[in-house]
């Protein structure tokens, strides 16, 4: 594996640990607080619901995994420079921009972060506001990523033949 590849591997697992984190506020969500042994819950209040939390859990690993996964398939497919330089940056940016959306709508309450504006959900925050931002500039850098990918496979299967 080369450089690239290897620190995509070491920012998806970032991004995975931010997701795995997140579990650990689910958990402390649904209970009330912090079990500190069995019957013995320290109770307290955290920010958010529980379906913020779980999407910020599951969404995590997702977008961890994801990094991770493009870095192996790069590795598999042995890209040419230009592709992997585009993919290294278009990932890993992704994953961040992801984190912040999921921990944003987590901050940001009801409005979840969806929307620049007050939406129906709820009033927009700063909050909502860092963590859609970034999310939404690589939700279209990522179709573009994953267009790269898709062009690259193709091509270079059509040599194959």
């Amino acid at each position: 594996m080369n450089k690239k590849q290897l620190k995509m591997i070491g920012h998806g697992s970032i991004v995975l640990i931010f997701g795995l984190l997140a579990g650990f506020g689910l958990i402390m969500d649904l209970i009330g607080g912090f079990e500190i042994y069995p019957t013995n819950v320290l109770q307290f209040d955290i920010p958010g619901d529980s379906a913020a939390w779980a999407r910020a859990h599951a969404g995590g690993i997702m977008n961890g995994m994801l990094v991770i996964l493009v870095a192996l398939v790069m590795f598999a497919m042995k890209l040419p420079e230009k592709p992997s330089y585009q993919l290294y940056w278009m990932l890993i940016g992704t994953g961040y921009a992801n984190t912040l959306f999921y921990w944003g709508g987590l901050a940001a309450g009801a409005h979840r972060a969806l929307t620049f504006g007050n939406n129906q959900l709820g009033e927009t925050s700063i909050a909502g506001i860092l963590g859609l931002l970034p999310a939404f500039i690589f939700a279209f850098v990522l179709l573009v990523a994953i267009w790269i990918l898709m062009k690259q496979a193709f091509n270079m299967a059509k040599k194959n033949q």
